[in-house]
């Protein structure tokens, strides 16, 4: 397989040796529209984006969502969208939320510069916090914890809403880890158009937790492939900004290089 990814040498990374996962070890995606079906899963909600779209989030305490961070801005014209604007439906399933909230304030992580098209350097930070304007305390609605990012090899799964499944979420309950670099990880999981923000699981101890959230999608050789930022280290930073909006950007920029669908041996990005 040509490579997926060509970065710098100190993020020295590829797909060459690496075998996609037949189809028979991946599950499908199984629509949670039923109350039974979306048992557990409740606190994954949709974002509405004013009236241009939606995003998945997740609760990861009572009154903060993870997300991506390239949900937080108008695509079409790159402004941030206003906290205003961005309603958080806590398990949306046919019409019905478990929980509905406004936005106290939201933040992308500070090295995330929206650009438009994707890139590796926009995926490597493509994480925002959301402040919710109440906590959602319910029974039936347990945030998520996090954990470090999953390894080469590992099964994972992933709960999302999409452009042709967004009135409930769909769980694809195995898909695998393909590669990573210290950044960004690659996944075999199925992903499409309002999925960015999603959650990718792995049972850590014995719980779900998440390992990372879903950027993008990418096409390797007529292969699709979803990309995820790694949490390690980033999930504290967005905290300290929603609290301070102190944090000068470290800039991202110039370390990884990025092979266009054009190119020969290059992955084609597409923004879910």
């Amino acid at each position: 397989m040509r490579p997926l990814l060509a970065l710098a040498a100190s993020l020295a990374f590829c797909l060459d040796d690496v075998t996609l996962p037949a189809q028979a070890e991946e599950s499908p995606l199984v629509s949670l529209e039923t109350s039974a079906a979306g048992a557990g899963w409740q606190a994954v909600g949709r974002l509405n984006l004013g009236l241009r779209g939606f995003c998945t989030g997740t609760l990861i305490a009572p009154d903060l969502v993870l997300t991506a961070a390239h949900c937080l801005f108008d695509k079409e014209t790159g402004a941030r969208i206003p906290d205003r604007d961005i309603q958080f439906l806590a398990g949306w399933r046919n019409g019905r939320a478990e929980a509905y909230r406004g936005v106290r304030k939201s933040v992308a992580h500070p090295d995330y510069i929206y650009a438009g098209a994707a890139s590796l350097d926009r995926v490597a930070f493509d994480l925002a916090l959301i402040a919710l304007d109440q906590p959602i305390r319910l029974p039936q609605v347990t945030p998520f914890a996090t954990d470090s990012r999953p390894g080469r090899g590992d099964a994972v799964g992933v709960v999302s809403y999409a452009q042709d499944r967004a009135d409930a979420p769909s769980l694809q309950e195995t898909c695998h880890v393909l590669d990573r670099a210290p950044q960004i990880v690659v996944f075999s999981c199925k992903v499409d158009f309002g999925a960015s923000g999603a959650p990718i699981f792995a049972l850590r101890d014995g719980e779900m937790k998440i390992v990372s959230v879903v950027s993008a999608k990418a096409d390797v050789d007529g292969a699709p492939v979803a990309l995820g930022s790694v949490l390690s280290g980033r999930i504290e930073e967005l905290q300290a900004e929603l609290e301070t909006g102190l944090i000068a950007p470290r800039g991202a920029g110039g370390s990884v290089r990025v092979l266009s669908g054009g190119q020969a041996g290059g992955a084609k990005f597409v923004k879910p």
